[in-house]
């Protein structure tokens, strides 16, 4: 059934561009909400990029086009305003402070409105550059990624703006559900620190800092990639139980507890290395699935796709993938993403 999704009658504004603030806006419309993009007079920059980009960011959203340097413009602005209940801002602080974008310059026309500044680096720190990989080398994100002798690396997605988006409509919601008007401030920064929970709480407590293993787990032992007879196998014992139910199938002895896992961890992956090498990833994956040991063949995305067609979805002749969450008695509708200013053009 299709039903209204548990975010309709909320009206939430969007000034921003590529990723982040869309993402964040996103997923309110795919819950209900009434999103409209406050577009510049040349468009959200993830137009540029093309029109499957923008649309795995903005589909199902209304666009309207407005100048917001000219008197015009925030007169529109100040329209708009009035009848929301948030605005989500993903600019650099000093195009959100000179724009009007903030609480305080906007509570005269709507005192209830939730205002969130989604920023790289928090509305005082300036305005230094903070695109995605950027943040992620400035907060260890990096340093903790790759091979122990190898180069720091960084993942094939932007999982700091992602994450930020996400952090961001939480925020949104929060500050709504209260029943008051303020500024909510997210910034890439805090929200990837945030994100490193366990590795900084060894630090700032234990004096333990990070290293970078390859893509193992700091604290559980096997839990990483492994090569096997052909492709690659994630194996993520977190506790004695599925130690023994993996043991008892590859045929390794020993190692019984997770202290001696972590103690003797060379040990425990040279001995895991040469018994999957044995079979295939996939044959593996086959084998401990039934015996409730988390485990996965490495896919590529397109069979990923493949092989979770529902998660695939039809918006205004895109195949995107669809929102993560499941609200029972709601389908979203996933409407097209907008042309710049379909909905309102003040330029």
């Amino acid at each position: 059934m299709s039903g209204q999704g548990p975010l309709s009658g909320l009206r939430v504004l969007e000034v921003g561009h590529i990723l982040a603030g869309p993402y964040a806006t996103m997923l309110l419309a795919d819950l209900g909400a009434r999103v409209t993009k406050i577009e510049p007079p040349g468009g959200d920059l993830s137009r540029q990029v093309s029109d499957a980009y923008f649309a795995s960011l903005n589909r199902g959203k209304r666009s309207v086009r407005v100048d917001l340097s000219t008197p015009e413009g925030q007169q529109r602005l100040h329209e708009l305003v009035r009848g929301a209940d948030a605005l989500l801002v993903n600019l650099k602080p000093s195009a959100v402070r000179r724009y009007g974008l903030t609480y305080e310059r906007l509570k005269p026309w709507n005192e209830r409105l939730v205002c969130v500044a989604l920023t790289g680096w928090g509305m005082e720190a300036g305005d230094a550059p903070a695109f995605d990989y950027v943040v992620q080398a400035a907060t260890g994100i990096a340093a903790l990624t790759g091979e122990p002798d190898g180069p720091p690396q960084l993942p094939g997605y932007s999982s700091a703006d992602n994450s930020a988006g996400l952090a961001a409509a939480l925020g949104l919601l929060a500050q709504v559900v209260s029943g008051r008007g303020g500024q909510v401030d997210v910034s890439l920064r805090d929200v990837m620190l945030s994100q490193l929970n366990y590795h900084a709480s060894a630090w700032l407590n234990d004096g333990v800092p990070p290293r970078r293993l390859g893509g193992a787990h700091a604290y559980y032992v096997p839990a990483q990639l492994f090569p096997t007879a052909d492709g690659h196998l994630a194996l993520f014992i977190t506790h004695d139980g599925f130690w023994r139910a993996f043991t008892t199938e590859a045929g390794i002895d020993g190692y019984t507890t997770l202290a001696e896992r972590v103690a003797r961890r060379d040990e425990v992956v040279a001995a895991v290395t040469k018994a999957l090498a044995t079979d295939t990833a996939k044959n593996w994956e086959a084998r401990l699935r039934p015996l409730l040991v988390p485990a996965a063949a490495v896919r590529a995305l397109p069979d990923a796709l493949a092989e979770a067609p529902g998660t695939v979805v039809e918006a205004g002749g895109h195949r995107l993938v669809g929102s993560p969450f499941r609200v029972t008695g709601h389908e979203p509708e996933y409407g097209p993403p907008p042309r710049l200013g379909e909905h309102g053009d003040h330029v």
